[in-house]
């Protein structure tokens, strides 16, 4: 939901980096053999991802049980998680350049938690010819990794924003609101803008769904309102409501200036517009 720079990394080196340390035995039934031959449909594979996912359908990408006949899903997933997911494994250091390409080390699913994986877009259980592809792998939390688990798009509609060719942050889509009740709370969600689309809103508002993202932000508005409640009741105490909206309003502007879309900015954004907040509502638990 975050942009990405892409990895500068070419799919067939990743593939024969990854492969580089297996020798054919009976026991592997020739491994290293079947491998170095399904190289170009890798290779192909990559290529077919790129385009669709440029075009915005990723449901286009066919799923795999296996790779030409010959390497099974089995055995490139073992590929992903022990040659190159696995601390000693020889694409390791493909690995870390991948997980380090998101901003500050945040994760670009939630914008919130670190980076502490890699995050298969399309699901190497699905499609284990891309379990390597440096395209399909993002930095990601462990949260939203989960959360996303094996999902694979059925239509343009249902595919997850990619980091790396989906930008939405042309817009400001993140928005809060406030209750006004005896418990202050803050809600947010996903707005929709005209500009792009009814394919592009749904798939943003499935995945702000689907990553629990609302609760997310919430839990952490609730506490970031805790810590300015004292400073706020000086405000008021020396100019009123208005001195209050005036110093939400200046921390909205200042982090909107860093980052339109995360949840600090639409909090700050729901609160200076509250006259209630302003007025009464911060000094109420959350």
């Amino acid at each position: 939901m975050w942009c990405v720079d892409q990895p500068v990394l070419n799919v067939g080196d990743t593939f024969d980096t990854c492969i580089s340390r297996i020798s054919d035995t009976p026991r592997n039934g020739n491994l290293k053999t079947r491998l170095e031959g399904i190289r170009p449909s890798i290779v192909t594979l990559s290529t077919d991802y790129r385009r669709f996912a440029n075009a915005g359908e990723m449901f286009r990408m066919p799923q795999q049980e296996d790779v030409d006949g010959s390497v099974t899903k089995k055995e490139l997933v073992e590929l992903y998680d022990g040659r190159m997911a696995k601390k000693n494994g020889p694409g390791r250091s493909l690995y870390t350049k991948i997980k380090l390409l998101p901003d500050h080390d945040r994760c670009p699913f939630c914008d919130h938690r670190d980076v502490s994986t890699l995050d298969h877009i399309l699901p190497k259980s699905l499609f284990p010819a891309l379990a390597v592809t440096p395209l399909n792998l993002v930095g990601s939390c462990k949260d939203c990794n989960k959360a996303k688990l094996t999902q694979s798009p059925t239509s343009t509609a249902d595919a997850v924003l990619h980091p790396y060719f989906d930008d939405v942050s042309d817009k400001t889509w993140l928005r809060a609101r406030v209750i006004e009740s005896d418990v202050c709370a803050v809600l947010f969600h996903a707005k929709e803008r005209k500009a792009w689309g009814a394919d592009k809103n749904a798939r943003l508002k499935a995945q702000f769904k689907t990553l629990k993202l609302n609760r997310l932000y919430s839990s952490q508005a609730a506490r970031e309102m805790s810590g300015i409640r004292e400073s706020l009741l000086r405000k008021h105490d020396a100019g009123g409501a208005e001195s209050v909206q005036h110093e939400l309003y200046d921390q909205w502007q200042s982090r909107k200036a860093d980052r339109r879309n995360c949840w600090q900015t639409a909090l700050y954004r729901a609160l200076s517009k509250s006259e209630w907040y302003c007025d009464y509502g911060f000094r109420l638990g959350n």
